[in-house]
């Protein structure tokens, strides 16, 4: 099969469409026909060399797909060729074809297109695993979302919007800010105008927020603890500011009874994304067919134009996700 390739580690220039042997598909497994796939901040990672992926994963860039089935596995139920799905992958999404466990697989509704379902499942589970099954979010709680306009702030607005609580958003253009009140944040602080904890005082009347999912690290790790309520919970989800904390006093963390969580799909076992999808998708997949929840599509790139894809990227300008059409 055909696939976007590495030649070595480095920039865009290292991308290329190559040969690669197909998947070999296990009992309890779908082999499906990608049409789609979508760009994730890993890529890139991986891409320069400072992400590998899992042990046993293809090199294959790409963290999550959406096909048409084309063969079922001997042990699987339910699903027959010509299935529309989306799933989640550990690897390998930037590729004509993959191999995915029956139980990560999502049926797309019938109103999205495959672009469109390309750009659900990494931002929409990482919202939902880490609002929901980590941050225990509980309807009526305020919740501070950094990046905003990313593919999992935007996910991340809809799902607090659904679960009948608040959010709050951070972002870098007044652009990204409107797009998310369209999408149910109640404010927005663009980052550039200045520390965004007082402006977070000021939204909560020095309450502070119950969750915190936090993109950057160790850059807002101050203000996120000051911008915390008594029994708040932050989830780490990036490090774009830094991973490394310099000074941080215990004294905050213990009068405020905070909890600080790290979070991350990539490496979990595969029977608890399962256990992950199936949740989510009996939440999600109704609101997705009837509207209450959208899929935010930045841009849509031909695979061929990955490059350019990881260069938008890069640039800090995309609201949403940025999808990758697989053509042949």
């Amino acid at each position: 099969m055909k696939a976007v390739l590495l030649r070595g580690t480095g920039g865009v220039e290292v991308l290329h469409i190559g040969e690669h042997p197909d998947p070999v598909m296990k009992e309890d497994e779908l082999l499906v026909r990608v049409k789609a796939t979508a760009l994730n901040r890993a890529d890139l990672l991986q891409r320069r060399g400072k992400h590998p992926p899992p042990k046993g994963v293809p090199d294959i860039l790409g963290l999550e797909m959406a096909g048409e089935v084309v063969d079922v596995g001997a042990a699987c139920e339910g699903w027959a060729p010509g299935d529309r799905v989306c799933a989640l992958l550990p690897g390998g999404g930037y590729a004509e074809r993959v191999s995915i466990p029956a139980g990560l697989a999502m049926r797309i509704p019938g109103n999205l297109s495959f672009e469109e379902a390309a750009a659900i499942p990494e931002v929409f589970l990482t919202a939902y695993q880490n609002l929901f099954n980590v941050a225990r979010l509980a309807p009526g709680e305020t919740v501070l979302i950094h990046a905003g306009g990313s593919g999992v702030g935007t996910a991340a607005i809809q799902l607090v919007r659904e679960a009948g609580a608040v959010s709050l958003v951070t972002a870098g253009s007044q652009e990204k800010i409107d797009r998310c009140l369209a999408l149910g944040a109640r404010a927005g602080w663009n980052y550039k105008e200045g520390e965004f904890a007082p402006w977070v005082a000021r939204m909560t009347e020095d309450k502070g927020v119950a969750v915190v999912l936090d993109f950057v690290g160790a850059a807002y790790f101050d203000q996120n603890v000051q911008s915390l309520a008594v029994d708040g919970r932050m989830v780490v989800i990036g490090t774009l500011g830094g991973a490394e904390v310099e000074k941080f006093s215990l004294r905050a963390l213990m009068s405020k009874r905070l909890q600080i969580t790290g979070a991350g799909l990539r490496g979990m076992a595969t029977a608890r994304q399962i256990r992950l999808t199936g949740h989510f998708a009996t939440f999600a997949l109704p609101r997705f067919a009837d509207g209450r929840l959208v899929p935010i599509v930045d841009s849509v790139f031909d695979w061929r134009e990955t490059a350019k894809a990881h260069e938008r990227m890069e640039s800090n300008v995309t609201i949403g996700k940025i999808v990758l059409r697989v053509t042949w």
